[in-house]
């Protein structure tokens, strides 16, 4: 295990009836808010109208910034900044899902900074002070809120980048698992697939020693395995939301990725494909992890252990057969969970990429904006290029 630094203060606010400390979580920091939200499923749900209804209550001004898109937008970001800027704002009031937060955390740092809010997405290092952020949760997927991390879109070149900085980690967060209950099937199979592949980017790694992360991982699997067929089929079963929602936010905390080193494979990949199509992000790792899988073990015998592993210690595959039969078992029952019990269509063309004609394109993107040599196991734009056109089709080989 390596040396590592874990700093996490956020303010968990865990379960039911937790907005009546809203008031006395925001007014720490002022009484001038930007409330920031996505499309509108937080008044279909009542949500907004409780959160106005206590703000107001309570003496708070509120400006708006809606519609944040579910791939954030950096046009979103520059329109918070401008909004904070001119009617000078104390702090954000994220509603909604990782979207939102992400977005929002853009904006607190982008107030600060002279220059575009782009240049931040590009090189997080120019990311300082920050207007501080609290968050009311509504979809278990990307851990954003007890983190440091965002990821912003640019329509206007194709690009999709994660950035973070210290400051934007959220101040206060609230989980109430019975914000989720409204979740559609899609989205609650997408953000499952989500946080499952937040847990696999950091799982294998080539670090050795890490059994307290590797266990903490393969917990968090085997809870979302569990409990995720139960939120599809009954969306108010409090305990499967609360579980899946406190194992959104474990995954991606720092808990599993600590103490180890490598880069991210399949994030990094499904970026462009959101970018280029504006897919469902979770959706599209769900399709791309399976590909990535099989390229692991097809290109490198020294992946077998760890697989093997996987499939036993997750997917309960009989110990007693080889160690390849062991792995590539484990990789058929992820790509089975995601199409069977999650219901996720596992082909491109399912989900509207009708056409292989940008892979190309896309797969060299990939490797100009990210270091995919210091990855589980290292990708050229080639093999990039083949874990996408695998996508087309459907898995009858594992």
């Amino acid at each position: 295990m390596e040396n590592f630094r874990f700093y996490v203060p956020t303010d968990i606010r865990f379960g039911t009836d937790q907005l009546r400390g809203l008031p006395e979580a925001l007014a720490q920091y002022g009484k001038k808010v930007l409330l920031t939200y996505g499309g509108g499923s937080i008044k279909k749900s009542g949500l907004y109208d409780k959160v106005s209804k206590l703000l107001l209550e309570n003496d708070f001004q509120i400006t708006e910034l809606a519609d944040i898109e579910p791939n954030p937008r950096i046009d979103s970001v520059r329109e918070g900044i401008r909004l904070i800027r001119e009617n000078q704002l104390d702090v954000i009031l994220a509603v909604g899902g990782g979207s939102v937060i992400d977005a929002a955390k853009v904006i607190a740092g982008g107030v600060y900074y002279d220059g575009d809010a782009w240049d931040l997405v590009v090189d997080g290092s120019k990311m300082g002070r920050a207007v501080p952020i609290v968050d009311i949760l509504t979809l278990a997927a990307t851990g954003t809120e007890m983190n440091r991390n965002a990821v912003i879109s640019n329509p206007a070149t194709n690009e999709k980048l994660g950035t973070g900085g210290w400051e934007l980690i959220p101040k206060v967060s609230f989980l109430d698992p019975e914000k989720t209950f409204t979740v559609s099937k899609w989205q609650t199979a997408a953000g499952s697939a989500d946080i499952m592949s937040h847990l696999f980017e950091q799982y294998f790694s080539r670090t050795t020693g890490t059994d307290v992360q590797d266990e903490i991982a393969e917990g968090l699997l085997r809870v979302v395995i569990k409990n995720a067929p139960v939120a599809l089929r009954e969306p108010e079963n409090y305990d499967a939301r609360a579980n899946l929602l406190w194992s959104s936010t474990l995954a991606l905390n720092g808990l599993v990725s600590k103490g180890r080193s490598g880069g991210w494979t399949c994030h990094p990949i499904e970026h462009e494909l959101s970018a280029y199509y504006d897919i469902t992000h979770g959706i599209g790792l769900a399709i791309l992890t399976p590909r990535w899988m099989k390229f692991c073990l097809d290109f490198d015998p020294t992946t077998h252990e760890k697989f093997a592993a996987y499939a036993r210690n997750i997917w309960k595959v009989d110990s007693m057969t080889d160690i390849i039969t062991q792995a590539r078992k484990g990789v058929e029952l992820t790509y089975a969970f995601f199409k069977d019990q999650l219901e996720i269509p596992m082909t491109l063309p399912q989900v509207g990429i009708k056409t292989d004609e940008l892979v190309a394109e896309m797969s060299r993107q990939v490797l100009a904006h990210n270091n995919m040599q210091q990855i589980y196991v290292p990708m050229d734009e080639d093999a990039v290029e083949q874990t996408i056109r695998a996508c087309f089709e459907e898995m009858t080989a594992f």
